[in-house]
């Protein structure tokens, strides 16, 4: 077990490289950054200032390896909007993200987890189809649509909810609604198809013979057998929503780290923009490794050599 963790960790780090790699010649490849930070009145002179300023004026490979060894330090420079260590700024706002990001990932999962079960247990029912329609609605319907449609019954038509900002617990309704939306779809279709091929198995149905209570066999025996896929869909959904705020922070004004990311990329500060594509990727590797190393506890039959 524990040299699979060590092997991963190690693929991990090798992830992070490439991704770090990958966004830094990506940022250099939009153009000069000099002339994209520079204002268009300033003189020549003003843009040499500010690549020897940034350290422009040196060669790739050492700008490369002055990014990555900071990195690895925990230090990824400093915004050139804000005039912060980008790594404050991004930890900063990341409990806002977080805040948000876990509500709707608790609304989607218990959402998902309940109908998808129940419509598991009654396939055919009017509440299963019902299930299917939201599902399809769900995957089908854009965040920035459905953001903007809950914008216009709640807020503007009915009054009952803000447009935006964050001062209160009704700042947060439809933010986590709109983040979850996607995520219930998701949680909802592969709990019901999990619970109904573990419905199907024959210990379930021997169970029932020996005259099992029902509630027992659905949730001691069906539900804890059918987590596996649930529980990596799961965590990547968590991921996936505090990754993924971009769009709904920027529609109600919510400042959290998709925010900040909107705002350095109209700053043109291509260091806070690698620094948010770097801690977001870093999230999502980390991520995929404790639900690898959750599925041996979930699932004792599962041994990783």
């Amino acid at each position: 077990m524990w040299r699979y963790i060590v092997k991963r960790i190690i693929q991990a780090g090798f992830a992070l490289f490439a991704i770090s790699f990958i966004v830094f010649i990506l940022t250099h490849l939009s153009g000069d950054p000099a002339l994209l930070i520079a204002s268009p009145w300033a003189s020549l002179e003003d843009i040499e200032k500010i690549r020897v300023q940034l350290g422009l004026d040196q060669p790739i490979y050492i700008q490369y390896w002055r990014f990555i060894s900071g990195a690895i330090q925990g230090n990824l420079g400093e915004s050139i909007k804000f005039g912060r260590p980008n790594v404050e700024l991004w930890l900063d706002l990341f409990p806002n993200t977080l805040l948000v990001a876990g509500l709707a990932f608790i609304f989607a999962t218990g959402a998902g987890i309940l109908v998808g079960t129940i419509s598991a247990i009654k396939p055919g029912s009017w509440f299963d189809n019902l299930g299917k329609v939201f599902a399809f609605m769900g995957v089908s319907l854009p965040s920035f649509w459905v953001g903007l449609m809950l914008i216009l019954l709640f807020s503007v038509g009915l009054g009952w909810l803000p447009v935006m900002g964050m001062e209160s617990w009704r700042h947060l309704i439809l933010p986590t609604f709109t983040l979850g939306w996607f995520a219930i779809a998701g949680q909802l279709r592969l709990t019901r198809s999990a619970m109904l091929d573990v419905l199907d198995s024959e210990y379930i149905k021997m169970a029932r013979i020996k005259g099992v209570p029902e509630y027992l066999v659905i949730g001691k025996h069906a539900l804890r057998n059918a987590l596996i896929p649930i529980v990596t869909v799961g965590a990547l959904n968590f991921v996936g929503l505090l990754t993924g705020t971009v769009i709904v922070e920027t529609i109600f004004n919510w400042r959290g780290v998709g925010w900040l990311a909107v705002q350095a990329i109209y700053a043109r500060d291509y260091p806070l923009v690698q620094t948010c594509v770097m801690l977001g990727s870093s999230l999502l590797i980390f991520m995929n490794l404790l639900v690898d190393i959750l599925y041996a506890y979930i699932d004792p039959r599962i041994r990783y050599r």
